[in-house]
């Protein structure tokens, strides 16, 4: 077994000892290394992590939990499941910048999830006639303005399944997040889709095989559809529902948020409308709205691009090039993110990224989001 095998393991370990969460996991595995010490070296927690209690150190003796990992592991790796740990380069790297982001995620699929322009399509489970023509046209002249984007959603009855046989439809590599394992699709009737998205696009969760969909992981569920996409699109939803949690979410995340709006009586628009009024969610008529709202500028070709960077590089700073570089790797970023990527102290990265945009290197997107513009 090579040591990327056993950090899986470990890493799928640590998911399933209790009283540790999403956060305390990563923050273990940031004080050791890895996943395999914080297990192995269990004992010197308290001198490398101060903070880290007693309880922690006893909870980690957990054998039954390295067994059930490496049960799981032979299952993904017999089924050709890619098993993406926190600090995998194929892990959603906007997601990574969530403080409650999954140790670990499984996907079976053939796209990127660091796709350049990633967003994700929730609505209510009840999609009316409007809600999916709109899921219709609005991804059609997505294709022509942003070719490239991944289309994200839940794989759900409604607004979710349409996003995502509309984004098929088009050619757009798309990817449902479960709110179970791998190993069954639940909707059953939505089998067919999934397997179709396979081909281009893919299925991910942070579940086990075995896991049922239970309603509480639905809720879990929404904050990596949030999380790993520039941008939440609401399409039709009551006052209540798993897409307005959704629309939370993104806001929490400082992403940004869009709604259509609907007739002010209808059942199904009364969320979306919501949003709108509280500000909570920008009002979205067209695909070409929405590329404006979020500086996605496809006027220039890939080729034209590397031209440009090219010849701005001559002009950077080594400082300078270093931002450029993490946000061409990793896309939009927020300052915070940059400050640790870059390591270089906020003050400093204030002027840096100032003097960036006077260079019309980058801009500032909605929600102090930082974008590459060449």
């Amino acid at each position: 077994m090579n040591s990327s095998e056993e950090e899986q393991i470990y890493s799928i370990a640590l998911t399933m000892v209790p009283g540790i969460g999403h956060i305390g996991a990563k923050h273990l595995i940031s004080g050791m290394g890895n996943a395999v010490d914080v297990f192995r070296l269990r004992k010197e927690l308290p001198e490398r992590i101060p903070e880290i209690s007693r309880r922690v150190v006893e909870a980690l003796d957990c054998p039954q939990a390295i067994a059930r990992a490496g049960q799981e592991y032979e299952f993904i790796r017999k089924n050709r499941i890619s098993c993406l740990t926190f600090h995998d380069e194929a892990y959603p790297s906007r997601l990574r910048e969530c403080e409650d982001a999954p140790v670990v995620l499984f996907f079976k699929g053939n796209t990127d999830l660091n796709s350049l322009h990633v967003i994700n399509m929730v609505g209510t489970r009840n999609a009316t006639d409007y809600g999916t023509q709109i899921c219709a046209s609005f991804l059609r002249d997505l294709k022509t303005l942003c070719p490239d984007v991944l289309v994200v959603s839940g794989l759900a009855y409604g607004i979710d399944i349409h996003a995502h046989r509309e984004a098929l439809a088009n050619e757009l590599p798309t990817v449902g997040v479960l709110a179970h394992g791998l190993d069954r699709i639940y909707p059953y009737v939505h089998r067919k889709t999934a397997v179709d998205m396979l081909e281009n696009g893919g299925l991910l969760t942070e579940f086990m095989s075995g896991t049922n969909p239970d309603r509480h992981n639905f809720i879990s569920r929404n904050r990596i559809v949030a999380g790993m996409c520039d941008a939440t699109i609401v399409i039709e939803s009551a006052e209540k529902g798993g897409s307005l949690i959704t629309a939370e979410l993104a806001e929490s995340y400082h992403r940004d948020c869009f709604a259509f709006p609907g007739r002010v009586n209808d059942e199904y628009s009364k969320g979306c409308n919501l949003l709108i009024r509280e500000n909570r969610a920008s009002l979205l008529l067209s695909a070409e709205d929405f590329v404006k709202a979020m500086g996605w500028d496809m006027s220039v070709i890939p080729s034209e691009k590397a031209n440009i960077q090219r010849s701005l590089f001559l002009e950077l700073s080594d400082d300078e090039q270093k931002i450029v570089a993490i946000l061409e790797k990793q896309g939009n970023l927020q300052i915070n993110s940059l400050v640790v990527e870059a390591d270089i102290p906020v003050h400093k990265i204030n002027a840096i990224l100032f003097e960036l945009e006077m260079k019309g290197v980058v801009r500032v997107l909605a929600g102090g989001m930082y974008q590459l513009l060449a």
